[in-house]
């Protein structure tokens, strides 16, 4: 059982929501995850933390692909459709779930953008296995709206104002520090 000060406390972390997908032998699966992430610029690589308990996860382990639709703030019905079982909801909302032409992997439609993945590792540790993946297709959909939101502690949110006064540079502030110090700020 996980210590609930340090549940709380990972509570407060909070991410993108995506739902990811996958399909095999005429079979396709989607759930919501928080838990995608890009790993690295040069080459694009995401990395995917996905329970062996979701009925996708056998899908993209035999197929080696999975798509990544970003989910924009409008869509929490999406989220949250995705975040259970289909069969707990009889899938009843086939519109929510569209298999991409091109790619052969199921998308949500009106996402913020679509990521196309193909796994070269999965590891597997603990709860939830970690699929590393190259990012091998892109496609863009509502590319200018806020992104859907969630964290364990607050749950579903939508991105809000910024964080820092319009034309106010903090790193050039810091530099100015620096300099100000003496420091080489190169």
């Amino acid at each position: 059982m996980i210590d609930p000060t340090l549940k709380r406390s990972l509570g407060q972390m909070i991410k993108g929501v995506q739902v990811v997908g996958a399909c095999h032998g005429g079979e396709a699966r989607a759930y919501t995850s928080h838990w995608v992430t890009q790993i690295a610029f040069d080459e694009p690589i995401v990395l995917a933390s996905v329970s062996p308990k979701h009925d996708t996860y056998p899908l993209m382990v035999k197929s080696g692909f999975f798509g990544v639709s970003i989910l924009a703030a409008d869509q929490i019905m999406e989220g949250q459709y995705f975040s259970y079982p289909g069969r707990k909801f009889n899938c009843v909302g086939e519109e929510m779930l569209e298999v991409d032409p091109n790619w052969g992997l199921p998308v949500v439609p009106n996402s913020i953008a679509y990521l196309r993945c193909e796994t070269f590792d999965r590891i597997e540790r603990f709860d939830h296995d970690l699929f590393l993946a190259r990012v091998i297709g892109v496609r863009e959909g509502r590319l200018g709206e806020p992104p859907l939101l969630y964290s364990a502690r607050h749950g579903w949110r939508k991105t809000g104002d910024n964080a820092r006064e319009k034309g106010v540079s903090i790193r050039d502030q810091l530099l100015e520090r620096v300099n100000e110090a003496g420091s080489d700020s190169d």
